[in-house]
């Protein structure tokens, strides 16, 4: 009887090793299933390209910024920084929308990698199962973010002088005539990867920023018709 029990310890403790790294095997396989562009390197990157031109660069979840990307930053009064080739369009947009009585200002403009990385990440409290959900839905993995471009900004109100709807519909309506777009539009959150952001404008030049509103597209609809 005890040489049966020691053997079936034995069994019993084989057949849980099996299960332990069959377990491990499956979810290391998973974690790259679930969260593929966490796990992207270099070799395996789709980069993103400026064959249409700076302003229509696509950068999202499937087109990494080009290592070699260079961009000159113009400070904003606020301390924000911005590509300075937008500026122009930038600042009559904003003082535009203030004639109108509207108090706008922008709360995030250019970003380091380092600091989209720390932004992906900051979820306090979050278990890394998550974060990384979280990051996935809310905040480009370092690389595909256009705040590293310099050319989105993230506009908000000030809340003690209007309402941040009220900004919000007026960028809607008019933002195009500057030459930037809704970068997130609720509709197109399959496309995008990214959800609805009513704050999140990215410069794609005039005549783009024109073709796109009216068609009601997205940027990756309007390279696609490019291409």
């Amino acid at each position: 009887m005890a040489k049966n029990k020691k053997k079936n310890r034995k069994f019993l403790r084989a057949v849980l090793l099996v299960i332990t790294i069959f377990v491990v095997t499956f979810l290391i396989a998973a974690s790259g299933a679930v969260f593929p562009r966490l796990f992207k390197t270099p070799d395996t990157r789709t980069y993103a390209t400026t064959e249409h031109g700076w302003e229509l660069i696509l950068v999202n979840r499937d087109h990494y910024i080009p290592e070699d990307y260079e961009v000159t930053l113009l400070k904003l009064s606020n301390g924000e920084r911005v590509d300075e080739r937008i500026y122009p369009e930038l600042q009559q947009m904003f003082d535009d929308a203030r004639a109108t009585g509207l108090a706008l200002y922008v709360a995030h403009g250019y970003r380091t990698s380092a600091e989209q990385k720390r932004k992906a990440y900051e979820a306090e409290g979050k278990s890394p199962e998550e974060a990384k959900e979280l990051a996935e839905k809310w905040v480009a993995v370092p690389g595909t973010s256009e705040h590293q471009l310099g050319i989105a900004v993230d506009i908000n109100a000030d809340e003690e002088k209007c309402k941040a709807e009220d900004v919000y519909g007026w960028l809607a309506k008019n933002a195009h005539k500057y030459g930037f777009i809704n970068r997130y539009p609720a509709d197109k959150t399959e496309i995008t990867g990214i959800i609805y952001e009513p704050w999140h404008y990215r410069y794609v030049g005039k005549s783009a920023a024109a073709e796109m509103y009216e068609k009601g597209i997205c940027l990756e609809e309007y390279i696609e018709e490019l291409n």
